[in-house]
């Protein structure tokens, strides 16, 4: 299942840098706008333990873990929607992503220029999530002026359409996110081909820097107006120093440890980032495991079984016949499948079972 996440924000927060943490892989890292042109797409494992522990039970040879895509999109600025510095092409790039990763700086460093000159996160967030939703109004007055005539020609999926459109556009003509506007299911359906950027989901990086002048220590409202900000609309937000974790990412893990003392970061923001995003995309992971591998498959969150299935083969969604589940925890608990299947942990589900994150399953298929 590829799915991916696009890494956007201001100019020099960060996000590349946060990019070549989370990959590994070196693209360009400037102090100065628009040094990332094209986007750079990088796949990342899903850090969960559940895998380690069950390819460990099991002695498999090989360990495969469930994957998301990142995409690192160039720096947006005030008047992106209007093309300001290359704004059309960066913003085409997000519109591909099906979620949003808003890297928002809550660092002070003379030493590297912010657009603005100053920091302020709750303006930088207003700044980037305008120009997204400038976008959106334009791609919606488009639609709009389109299906009028099917409209006027009594079209019902066009009323449906229209009716979807006019939600969005009274929600962006005021600088809102469409996603606030309140659709039916049938107008949800019928506004998703235009991939609306506001109604993506978003995940709020807030970016400190060890060493440096951190909001978040500096009390001086700034970091208390941004939580308060982020909470009031719901918003899910992580926190990371992206180059503390970008000088990491080569250290062997024995070293990393030592590292993050001295950096006095504790925690892993990248495997807290990932696991986040994750979440974000609606995203679960069970688990096939045996000898020869143990892996996590990925799925959306409330799949039927022959749907999940179908991650592995095709053939176990249209030929399903039934699945062996067990949860994680019990097949550790248990220690082995036969001794699991002796206790009775094992059950059999049939089509209509919903596959819970971290079930282990075998399919049966004719």
């Amino acid at each position: 299942m590829a799915l991916s996440i696009g890494i956007v924000g201001l100019p020099n927060v960060g996000k590349s840098t946060l990019f070549n943490a989370l990959t590994k892989k070196s693209v360009l890292v400037a102090n100065y706008p628009f040094a990332t042109i094209d986007p750079s797409v990088g796949v990342v494992a899903v850090p969960d333990e559940r895998l380690d522990k069950l390819a460990e039970l099991l002695q498999s040879a090989k360990k495969v873990p469930a994957a998301v895509e990142f995409v690192d999109i160039a720096g947006l600025v005030k008047g992106a929607s209007e093309g300001e510095g290359l704004g059309n092409q960066f913003l085409s790039h997000i519109r591909e992503v099906d979620a949003i990763a808003h890297v928002v700086r809550i660092f002070d460093n003379p030493n590297i220029t912010h657009v603005d000159l100053a920091i302020d996160p709750v303006r930088d967030i207003d700044t980037i999530n305008l120009e997204l939703a400038l976008s959106d109004l334009e791609v919606v007055t488009k639609r709009l002026n389109s299906v009028e005539r099917d409209v006027k020609n009594g079209d019902k999926k066009a009323i449906i359409e229209h009716a979807a459109l006019e939600k969005a556009h009274l929600q962006l003509a005021e600088g809102k996110s469409a996603s606030v506007a309140g659709y039916s299911e049938e107008e949800l359906i019928a506004i998703k081909s235009l991939q609306l950027l506001t109604m993506k989901p978003m995940l709020y990086v807030l970016n400190k820097e060890a060493g440096g002048h951190n909001l978040d220590e500096l009390n001086d409202g700034r970091f208390e107006a941004l939580t308060d900000y982020l909470e009031k609309r719901g918003a899910s937000f992580v926190t990371v120093d992206a180059h503390v974790e970008s000088e990491l990412r080569e250290l062997h893990a024995d070293d990393k440890g030592t590292f993050r003392q001295e950096y006095g970061v504790f925690t892993d923001g990248i495997d807290v980032l990932i696991r986040g995003g994750y979440e974000l995309l609606g995203l679960i992971s069970f688990f096939t495991t045996g000898p020869e591998e143990s892996r996590a498959w990925t799925i959306v969150r409330g799949s039927s079984a022959p749907v999940a299935g179908a991650a592995i083969h095709s053939d176990f969604q249209t030929k399903f016949i039934r699945a062996e589940v067990i949860n994680w925890a019990k097949l550790l608990e248990a220690g082995s499948y036969p001794k699991a299947r002796e206790l009775g942990a094992i059950r059999t589900e049939g089509k209509e079972y919903i596959v819970q994150d971290g079930d282990v399953m075998e399919f049966l298929h004719s």
